[in-house]
């Protein structure tokens, strides 16, 4: 039986990773009051006895990184080094959840797996060195799995924001001028779950996988879709673009990854984004 840690098991991914996981071998779901991931003694004790190891503890907020780039580095990136020395340690095989802000998000087709990272963002900056960590500690035994505009029912996010406001104000207004692959967390599990059966009979090489969407939107589209999808009038939303909104962080302006490398694997890419928004509102409503 696989033996699974999923770290950050209490976050929005983490929670789908662990309920996904369990019909897939024996799941240790660690949350950050089990397991400081910053901590190498903890991360030592907690990797052994593993076969794989989802590190999907993070420092997600992007905006708070710009002035913390350190601290978010810390977690997003020097503990990531550590998670992969215990794995080295133990012979387990570690797959790092990472983001499409490695990005500068000024491509016109969708980024390959093996494009150069150039992030815009201290955030971006911060998951670029656990990528880096993974690939040079463990390059036989390292997987990043890139995501990026993740949404599901455990956290807050922008789906969850967009069906708030649908119920509470007559009219919306979103940017217009950034084009992604909306990604169910739900989805995203299952294919790190498919995967980890490759990894374990040898099918998948080590190195960068996107874990995204089929097809891509903009936030403006996917807005109406989800009014749309719950019964709204999508006309209640209206475009606008990113200079509306400044936040402290920049954010790339096209975050669309290709997924080419799956076909090597055997494991299918994820649907359409728009199939992904009609099982997640269904599944929310049941």
């Amino acid at each position: 039986m696989t033996r699974w840690l999923v770290t950050g098991a209490a976050g929005m991914l983490g929670r789908d990773l662990v309920d996904v996981l369990r019909h897939h071998g024996e799941v240790t779901a660690a949350t950050r009051g089990d397991l400081d991931i910053t901590r190498q003694r903890e991360v030592a004790a907690a990797v052994a006895g593993h076969d794989i190891v989802v590190n999907a503890a993070a420092w997600t907020d992007v905006d708070g990184a710009e002035a913390a780039e350190e601290a978010a580095t810390a977690v997003n990136g020097h503990a990531v080094a550590g998670l992969a020395r215990a794995c080295t340690a133990t012979g387990a095989r570690l797959i790092q959840i990472s983001t499409d802000y490695v990005f500068r998000g000024e491509a016109t087709a969708p980024y390959a797996e093996d494009a150069d990272p150039d992030p815009v963002n201290a955030y971006g900056r911060s998951k670029l060195v656990g990528e880096q960590a993974v690939r040079g500690l463990l390059p036989a035994a390292g997987y990043v799995v890139r995501t990026g505009w993740l949404y599901g029912a455990h956290g807050s996010n922008f789906v969850a924001t967009m069906l708030r406001l649908a119920r509470e104000r007559d009219t919306v207004d979103v940017v217009d001028d950034q084009l992604g692959q909306p990604t169910w967390t739900r989805a995203l599990a299952a294919q790190v779950a498919a995967l980890g059966g490759a990894v374990l009979t040898g099918a998948a090489a080590a190195g960068v996988y996107h874990g995204t969407a089929g097809g891509h939107t903009t936030w403006y589209r996917l807005a109406r879709a989800v009014f749309a999808a719950a019964g709204h009038d999508p006309d209640r939303v209206h475009p606008t673009t990113s200079d509306r909104f400044p936040r402290p962080a920049a954010r790339p302006a096209y975050s669309v990854l290709g997924h080419g490398r799956w076909t090597a694997v055997g494991v299918p890419p994820q649907p359409c984004w728009r199939d992904q928004l009609t099982s997640a509102i269904g599944n929310s409503a049941q």
